[in-house]
């Protein structure tokens, strides 16, 4: 049986040939496959042409790779019914197609496509991604290490347990079981303080923070060195950054009281690129900021969960979570394809947030909500955490110990997937030129550094190389190559 679905506004059922005299579109079910076919010619019964029509049409959907070598095709006296054609005229465009080599057909097995044509490959855009040979990208994980099994195995449990109405579109916080979850987890790991109605599912801390920006409004302080990801986020909302400095001891908090703003964006337990944590007192002089000024100080925990020479910085949040925003992700932790994150708000921040984000859940899909709550409540992802820890130690003592010989400083070492390599002065472009010939994937210092940073700030040179993201098979390679390029450029 062929469906065969004709787009029309106006049809006149008295006269089935009308069908056919406007652009047609064909929806073909050959057994349990559907098949597309785009007639643009006007197809009139016993009309001069028709078998050209649908010759060009076959061709052209061939040629174009819409169906695909092998695809079987349906019978031409089912394909005749359906277009209102004499089946000759099928038949005959059939067999013309076989002599040209388009398609093949057996007594039998019926008719299928054999010519492999593909359209001539579009032109490479000037600046267009190439995959490099070695990834040394900060803030990837490794994810070859993906736990899939667990993974597979907590999405089939989560499943079979959600209730229907899981399905739907749900509460606009994100699934009740991962943020009971997450608060338990949360509390435990990070020494957040929350619960499960204080908490919103987002895909990711950059959609959290145009959430936060929409809810609030700007300018927002950011640090002046961090990620440029955030800024661009920001900027595209039609809202500034203002730039504090950082110094050893982190963002100098004091420069918010100079500024009007409504929040301020940091990395309190791990520096994102400089790697210091922010000082105990600086941390205490960011929430009385917050509850001086009645602003909100946005806590982004990248990568707290690794920390590997002493234990790990506490989320600021606990210290005022009634001022503190927490946001956290997978995105270290297990891949950042996952798009899932959280926001840990204040209670009166909740509800403006949820109107921010359309009053609905449209971002994160419920069976990934799902399986997360039961990979988390299952204790996977403390086992993965502390296994990937383990590893990430391993690589970044092997990194450093690669990198003495050279004459760089290191810098960030006590946490997270990525360190600073700061180089000479003047060095970092040459560098990164060299890495780029050398397929090293990796990022220069000076893109983390904000265009409106104080001019008297220190403007190092360095290279932010991650050394989660290879695979364990590649990571000596990549850190090979690395040392390559610094050699080569004398260093």
């Amino acid at each position: 049986m062929v469906d065969v679905c004709v787009m029309s506004t106006t049809v006149d059922t008295n006269n089935p040939y009308q069908w056919f005299n406007l652009d047609v579109t064909s929806w073909a079910n050959s057994g349990s496959r559907d098949l597309h076919l785009d007639l643009r010619g006007a197809l009139t019964p016993g009309a001069r042409g028709a078998k050209d029509a649908l010759i060009a049409a076959m061709r052209d959907a061939v040629r174009s790779g819409r169906l695909a070598p092998g695809t079987m095709l349906p019978a031409s006296r089912t394909l005749a019914a359906d277009l209102g054609l004499a089946r000759n005229t099928v038949a005959d465009a059939f067999a013309e197609l076989v002599a040209e080599g388009w398609l093949g057909s057996r007594q039998g097995a019926g008719t299928w496509v054999v010519n492999a044509a593909r359209p001539s490959p579009s032109p490479r855009l000037r600046r267009s991604r190439v995959a490099p040979v070695h990834n040394l990208m900060p803030g990837s994980p490794d994810v070859a290490e993906f736990p899939r099994s667990q993974w597979v195995a907590c999405t089939r449990r989560a499943l079979a347990h959600a209730p229907n109405e899981a399905l739907r579109m749900g509460d606009p916080l994100g699934r009740p079981e991962l943020r009971e979850a997450l608060a338990e987890y949360l509390a435990r790991a990070r020494g957040v303080r929350t619960s499960p109605e204080s908490i919103v599912i987002c895909a990711g801390v950059r959609q959290g923070v145009e959430l936060l920006v929409r809810a609030l409004g700007g300018p927002i302080a950011v640090e002046a060195y961090g990620l440029f990801l955030f800024r661009d986020a920001i900027a595209a909302l039609g809202v500034p950054t203002v730039p504090i400095g950082v110094d050893d001891d982190g963002a100098v908090v004091s420069e918010l009281d100079g500024l009007d703003v409504p929040a301020v964006l940091l990395t309190p337990a791990h520096h994102n690129p400089l790697g210091m944590p922010l000082s105990p007192s600086r941390r205490t002089a960011a929430v009385e900021w917050a509850e001086r000024t009645g602003g909100f100080v946005l806590d982004d925990d990248y990568d707290g969960e690794f920390r590997y020479d002493r234990l790990p910085v506490g989320a600021l949040q606990a210290l005022r979570p009634e001022k503190v925003v927490y946001l956290g992700s997978t995105s270290k932790s297990m891949s950042q394809a996952l798009r899932l994150g959280w926001m840990v708000l204040p209670v009166g921040l909740v509800d403006a947030v949820v109107d921010a984000a359309g009053g609905q859940q449209f971002c994160v899909d419920a069976i990934s909500q799902l399986t997360l709550a039961d990979f988390i409540a299952g204790g996977y992802y403390d086992r993965h955490i502390r296994r990937m820890r383990a590893r990430y130690r391993r690589r970044r003592d092997a990194l450093v110990s690669a990198l003495t010989q050279f004459d760089v400083g290191i810098r960030g070492l006590a946490a997270g997937v990525n360190l600073l390599v700061t180089l000479p002065d003047g060095a970092e472009p040459e560098v990164l030129r060299r890495c780029g010939e050398a397929g090293i994937a990796l990022t220069g210092l000076g893109i983390m550094r904000h265009p409106q940073a104080d001019p008297d700030l220190p403007d190092p040179d360095g290279l932010i190389v991650g050394f989660a993201a290879p695979g364990e098979h590649a990571f000596a390679p990549a850190v090979s190559a690395l040392c390559a390029v610094l050699e080569a450029s004398g260093l």
